[in-house]
């Protein structure tokens, strides 16, 4: 790569699951940890919080008083998805990452930041539903790689047999 020239940016989307930080430490072993410290990718790490509201999904009575415990609760989790992630990083050497947290629906999220920034790739885990789980809740994976204006990786965290 000539100097001067824009680093590829890859995104990676992250939430509070053991699949999703697998993904991220596979991406940075395979991505970032070999190439220290001139990695071939910008690193943007993206988590989408849901929306209080959502996350009640219903409206009634006491939904004034339930809505703010809720919203505290997202964000802790939140900053606790970002502090693990930012930890991941530090451990692997990656000391110039960027996180950023949204507000919404991660599959819109992640495609929505793709397209903003032009990123190559977006790197999401796997959470391994069913074909009826996935039908009725939806897959982030899924759309993602139906939708996203790049390449999109599916990390997979290998099934341990026993």
């Amino acid at each position: 790569m000539a100097t001067g020239e824009e680093k590829p940016l890859m995104v990676v989307g992250v939430d509070e699951s053991e699949q999703s930080t697998y993904a991220l430490e596979w991406t940075l072993d395979r991505f970032f940890a070999p190439y220290a410290p001139n990695f071939p990718f910008k690193l943007l790490i993206i988590h989408a919080k849901l929306n209080a509201v959502s996350a009640v999904g219903f409206a009634g009575p006491g939904i004034a008083e339930v809505v703010p415990h809720v919203d505290a609760d997202l964000k802790h989790t939140a900053a606790k998805v970002v502090d693990k992630a930012k930890g991941i990083c530090e451990s692997k050497s990656v000391h110039d990452a960027t996180m950023e947290v949204f507000e919404g629906d991660a599959r819109n999220i992640l495609c929505e930041v793709v397209d903003k920034h032009h990123a190559s790739l977006l790197v999401v885990g796997n959470h391994g539903h069913g074909a009826i789980k996935r039908a009725v809740i939806g897959s982030v994976s899924d759309y993602c790689a139906h939708h996203a204006h790049c390449s999109v990786m599916i990390v997979k965290k290998p099934k341990i047999k026993v």
